[in-house]
């Protein structure tokens, strides 16, 4: 069978020479005789032993890795840890007992799988420099990179949930084994080097169907940390999540959905990335999400990222343009158990409600020429709203402007387009000297283009435009369209 396909329960089928690796001395005689206890037992037995000796099966276990490099044997070590840890994630506080406090446990899930490659190197490169290398910094991911994927998920995975169940301090989170005797791989080369690997399952996964809903497992639980959080977005991670929100139908692209919002989350606790969501499309298709989705703890997330980011630069205003406010009274009269979730779209309503007094007309205007979502709505036909607002216009040097000629130049979308058009003839006729600059950001060519377009609607605007450029503001009232 393809390793790739792999499950753990077929893995644990495996009869595994215990005995034989004691006559060689790869474990010791107390290793295998936790193991003839441990091995093979039903579930509430392993779980008894555990809770009586978690410590010391886990030093088996991360003796093995170091110490065996047999395929098989790998991927059976880990299909029972993996084992053990889904059936209760808070073991991963095993991982970090004080009486392993001189052992490394992060390393094995690293490179396991080349260790014996790894230690050549090892002699290699310390013989060739002279240069302590121990730390084994350079080549730490070889089991992330070149591992066949059932020991690539499982080592993501449990190395994971291990560095989430680390230890806390007053000052922060001390990897295990980083104050003991040994010095051993330090949690930031951990988080950094993961962080890369699982960037690079997300643009290119080593497995078809796996790669991308792994990876975006592992950093739901890891962008908890903030240096998770720096890495990640130093690595330019954030846009690889983006195309991932969107509507989900089947149970299996819901969970990959649910977790990446859970990301997205995350994210917007940290300002770098709070910066990166402002100028994507990430708005947008969480609003998607929250308007279709039924799944309580998908609309959860969404809501309570969408209470983060309301008082973030234009989130809020960028908000009440995608029709927010109306999801929101929506959702709020559909009966959920989640008192968290109540409480938080009673935060996100006031929010909003505040965010739509403060908008004054041209923030709104400027909002949905930003975002390129132009459509006919009341401001753009009112008089008032362009004998008030034309000289807002010129803030930024004419930023609104520009943008309006851009849509004309860029979108796709007849209705767009004909908005575009029609603003910037009501600019001219409104702005004392609004020919003369339409002129000058070169809006005529773009503008004359648009007046064999298949629209009607495009067509008619873009002649208005047109008429005005040539003719002066004082034709305005006969031209009104």
């Amino acid at each position: 069978m393809d390793r790739a396909e792999l499950s753990t329960e077929q893995v644990l089928k495996r009869d595994i020479p215990w005995e034989t690796y004691m006559t060689t001395k790869l474990i010791s005689g107390t290793g295998l005789q936790l193991l003839r206890r441990y091995d093979n037992r039903a579930e509430s037995v392993r779980a008894q032993l555990l809770d009586d000796d978690g410590p010391a099966y886990v030093q088996v276990f991360v003796n093995i890795l170091r110490d065996i490099f047999k395929e098989e044997t790998v991927e059976y070590v880990l299909a029972l840890i993996d084992e053990m840890l889904t059936a209760n994630p808070k073991r991963a506080r095993l991982f970090h007992d004080k009486s392993l406090a001189n052992e490394d446990t992060y390393e094995p899930f690293l490179i396991a799988c080349f260790a014996s490659i790894f230690d050549i190197m090892l002699k290699i490169c310390t013989y060739a420099t002279g240069c302590d290398l121990s730390s084994k910094v350079l080549v730490t991911m070889w089991l992330l990179w070149k591992g066949n994927w059932f020991i690539q998920e499982k080592s993501c995975k449990i190395l994971a949930l291990i560095v989430s169940a680390r230890p806390k301090t007053q000052d922060g989170v001390v990897a295990n084994g980083e104050n003991s005797k040994k010095k051993g791989t330090t949690i930031n080369d951990v988080l950094k080097e993961l962080v890369e690997w699982l960037c690079t399952q997300l643009k290119k996964p080593s497995h078809p169907t796996c790669g991308i809903p792994t990876a975006i497992n592992c950093l739901a639980s890891l962008l908890k940390e903030p240096v998770v959080r720096s890495s990640f977005v130093q690595a330019d991670g954030v846009k690889l999540l983006i195309p991932l929100i969107t509507p989900a139908s089947t149970q299996q692209s819901i969970q990959l959905l649910y977790e990446t919002c859970l990301c997205v989350w995350l994210l917007s606790y940290y300002e770098p990335a709070i910066e990166y969501l402002a100028t994507s499309r990430a708005l947008p298709r969480l609003v998607d999400v929250v308007r279709s989705s039924t799944k309580e703890k998908v609309v959860r997330v969404v809501v309570l990222t969408f209470r983060n980011l309301l008082s973030k630069g234009t989130f809020g205003a960028q908000m009440v343009d995608l029709g927010l406010p109306q999801i929101v009274q929506s959702l709020k009269a559909q009966a959920w158990s989640d008192e968290d979730l109540l409480e938080a779209l009673n935060h996100l309503e006031d929010g909003l409600k505040d965010n739509i007094k403060k908008l004054s007309s041209f923030d709104k205007y400027k909002q949905e020429v930003l975002l390129g979502h132009l459509d006919w709505s009341p401001m753009h036909k009112d008089p008032l709203f362009w004998r008030d607002n034309v000289s807002c216009f010129e803030e930024n040097d004419f930023q609104v402007l520009r943008v309006l000629i851009t849509i004309m130049e860029t979108s796709s979308d007849p209705r767009a387009l004909a908005v575009a058009c029609f603003d910037l003839s009501q600019f001219i006729q409104h702005h004392p000297a609004g020919r003369v600059i339409v002129n000058d950001l070169k809006a005529k060519e773009r503008v004359m283009k648009l007046m064999n377009h298949d629209s009607a609607e495009v067509t008619k605007n873009a002649l208005l435009c047109i008429q005005r450029l040539f003719l002066g503001a004082k034709y305005a009232s006969f031209l009104q369209a």
